[in-house]
């Protein structure tokens, strides 16, 4: 099963997940097999960081508890709070497989989060979407309803990120820039 993780960090925390990086990245490690991507996302600034994404394909609910809560970086009071939900991985793919994904040049990258309102929206990715790194739906933990979409892109600026969404079938869209991350 597929689960979307973003773990965003507390205002000022920014030393203590510096400090702890290489142990956070060590974590995350004895999970190379499962990702399907990982990644800071940072403030409009481009520079600050104001989260982590991981998404991780994990056997259970309880391991990608495990997996989140688990994590040294959050442990250690980082983090603010944790959004963690099942995903579809609807392209069928890692980061490291996409042509818009790890090491490519030019261009920035995008997470862009639509928090669900009323029936499914944008359950497949729009046609022409070549920037697409990672694409799918936020689900219950039963995994039969639909809470919102998750996507990670790569776009000319933040608004042509968040046409990525239909943006009438939101309660909210949050539109971040990410990076790739991982040693990988």
């Amino acid at each position: 099963m597929e689960y979307f993780c973003y773990h965003r960090d507390r205002l000022g925390s920014l030393a203590l997940r510096e400090e702890l990086q290489e142990e956070h990245w060590s974590y995350m490690d004895r999970y190379a097999n499962e990702l399907i991507a990982r990644g800071p996302t940072f403030a409009d600034d481009g520079e600050t960081p104001t989260g982590s994404v991981h998404i991780v394909d994990l056997r259970a609910a309880s391991d990608a508890r495990a997996f989140a809560f688990d994590e040294p970086t959050y442990q250690a009071g980082a983090y603010r709070d944790v959004l963690l939900r099942r995903w579809r991985n609807v392209l069928g793919r890692t980061m490291w497989d996409a042509p818009g994904g790890r090491g490519r040049g030019g261009g920035s990258r995008y997470l862009v989060l639509g928090l669900g309102q009323g029936p499914a929206a944008d359950l497949a990715p729009p046609p022409g979407q070549d920037e697409l790194i990672a694409y799918g739906p936020l689900l219950s933990d039963d995994g039969g309803t639909w809470l919102g979409t998750a996507v990670l892109l790569g776009a000319p600026d933040p608004e042509a990120a968040r046409a990525v969404l239909t943006a009438d079938r939101y309660a909210d869209i949050e539109v971040h820039h990410w990076e790739p991350g991982g040693r990988r």
